[in-house]
Formats: C-alpha cells, structure tokens, sequence
C-alpha cells in the first residue's frame, strides 16, 4: 500500500501537521489480525455509510476524528488535515447521508470533538497549537477555552473526556515529535482556569475515556501499544494507576478509545482500519472490520460513537480512498463515553 503524501499546510506549525501520528496520520499498510494473539471471540463486519471527505490538494490527507452526535441527533465530525477555508468540523445526518461546514478557520488542526454536560458546548483540541478551543452547537461563536503552558510546557492535545461535572480530562501527547515519553493526561478545571497533571511520562497517550461509572479513566498510549487505568480519587487527584491491557496489533498501533454502557472498551487501530474491543477485564471481545475490498484504501479507524441509548454505532475511516463513515451494531447501548472525545 502507498504511502499517502505530506504536503506543507499553510498557517500551520510544522510540528503539528508531522507529529500527528497520535491521531493517525502516518500510513502503515494494513496490519496481521490483531485479534490473534488474544484469541478475538468473532469479527463484526461494519458496512460503509457515505464518504465524507477526498485527499486535500493543499494538505495531501484526509483525516476524520471525533464523531460525536448532538442533541438533534446528528453527527459532528472534525477533519484534522483540512486547510483553511475546507470543512474543519462538518453536521453528517446519517439517515439522509448528507454532510455540510458548520466551521472552518485558518489555524487549528482539531483531532477529536465532544459536548461539554456543563455548558453545552462542542469542545475542540488544536492539536499542532495546544489549545482546546469551544463553539455554539451550530458551530458559531468560537472561543479559546484554554491555552498556555501546563506545567512549563505547552500540550499537544489529542483526546478529551469530560466527567459528570464538566471538568475536561486531556490526553496530551507531547513529545511525539521527538519519541520520547513526556506525554501527559491532563486535568482542566470547567471554567478553564485550573490545568493538573494527573499522569506523566507517557509514551504519544492518545485515547481517554471515563469508564461506565466514572470512577476512573481509561487511556492509550499509542507507541507502546497499551491501555492503561488511572482510579481517580474523587477530589480531582488519581488514587492509582497501572498497565491493563496490552493490544497485539503488529504494525497497528491503538488511536482513540469508547466506553459502552457495559463497561466494554472499542479500541480504534492506528494503520488498520478496525477496532478492538474488550470487556472491563480486558477480555478480547471482537474485532470491527471493514470489508476486505475496502480495507486497501482505508488505513487507520480514528474513533467511534454510538448511538445514546442504541447500539448503532458509527466508526470514522481515513486513508487514500477519502474519509468516510462505517457502521456497525455495536455489543451495548451507547453512553456520554461513547459519544465523542
């Protein structure tokens, strides 16, 4: 499988656009079966809804991130490589199979998209600027929620997750561009004034989630092929920390990550496109493909959502071929988890 081409992207930090393999934009050919090694309970087949978006003439990619559906039911998707003036987050109604801009600026390269329960407001990371920037549900009305430094160093933001009272909670992939372990998971106060490292030393983290009860947060560490689960202590602190997964993906590496109403994790691969899923035992529960005669022009499976309440689910896929949307029937309902971030 070819490559796909970088290009310069114009008003961009360089850093931004080439270090952004944390949320899967460098290509690998398709990977072994990663579920193998784990012994994958069965294979769910997700079917292709529509193509949202072709390969940027200016940027040389398509990259589709952070599905996650608003109050009407349709479904924000952001691309993190389009250019300035192109679709940066795009409303897809999936039953009529049509997409439309709903915003688009000249600086930020957004990697993943959710509703904040505190305000109601959709919440962006710039990946290449370190900012988490917030719009209107109508995409208008764009502000700066939090920029700077944390700690005496400014973040590369990749995926977010918010608990029961609107704090954010960040994976911060800094670092990447220099493969070194100096990624964080990062806690920011709902007002935007109060950033705590909760976790440092970690290798491109890129995927977080709450678990289904909110009582710790599930995270991936995209260079080390693992997920592991911060308790948290209830007072904005970590009670405990350890490794409690380790994906065998090959040359897939793990992306962004769901939590159902279960409890069961969706692990979106980096250079494959398909998911992993495991209970909250790690137990490998199945794989999520898209069909073989689509795979050769599809390369990473960014991140997922499900329906509230359902259990069709919705995977954004990127690769040469454009960046579309597949679904599948997903194993539990979908929850806040499992709706953006």
């Amino acid at each position: 499988m070819r490559r796909l081409p970088f290009r310069p992207l114009a008003g961009l930090v360089t850093i931004g656009l080439l270090t952004l393999t944390g949320c899967g934009t460098e290509t690998a050919g398709p990977a072994a079966d990663v579920g193998a090694a784990a012994g994958a309970d069965r294979t769910i087949r997700a079917q292709e809804v529509m193509r949202l978006t072709t390969v940027h003439e200016q940027t040389g990619m398509t990259l589709l991130e952070g599905p996650v559906f608003d109050e009407d039911g349709k479904l924000l998707v952001v691309d993190v490589t389009a250019p300035a003036g192109e679709a940066k987050v795009l409303r897809v109604d999936v039953g009529k199979k049509t997409a439309r801009k709903v915003y688009t600026d000249d600086r930020g390269a957004y990697t993943s998209a959710q509703f904040s329960p505190y305000d109601g407001r959709v919440y962006l990371t710039d990946f290449s600027h370190g900012d988490i920037v917030s719009l209107a549900p109508d995409g208008g009305d764009p502000r700066t929620f939090f920029s700077g430094e944390v700690d005496g160093a400014r973040m590369n933001p990749d995926d977010l997750a918010f608990d029961r009272e609107g704090n954010l909670y960040v994976s911060d992939s800094r670092g990447m561009s220099e493969g070194e372990a100096k990624g964080r998971v990062v806690r920011i106060d709902r007002e935007g004034k109060k950033a705590t490292v909760l976790a440092d030393g970690l290798a491109s983290p890129n995927g977080i989630s709450f678990d289904a009860d909110y009582r710790g947060l599930w995270f991936s560490e995209l260079t080390q092929n693992r997920i592991s689960y911060l308790l948290l202590d209830g007072k904005g602190g970590v009670a405990s920390r350890h490794t409690a997964i380790r994906v065998d993906g090959g040359i897939a590496q793990t992306d962004s990550i769901a939590v159902d109403a279960d409890g069961n994790l969706y692990q979106a691969l980096h250079g494959r496109p398909a998911m992993a899923v495991y209970d909250r035992h790690g137990e490998r529960l199945a794989t999520v493909e898209v069909p073989a005669r689509a795979a050769e022009g599809l390369q990473s499976a960014t991140n997922v959502a499900i329906t509230p309440r359902g259990t069709r689910a919705y995977m954004t896929v990127s690769g040469p071929a454009g960046g579309y949307l597949y679904t599948f029937e997903a194993p539990a309902k979908g929850v806040r988890q499992s709706n953006g971030g």
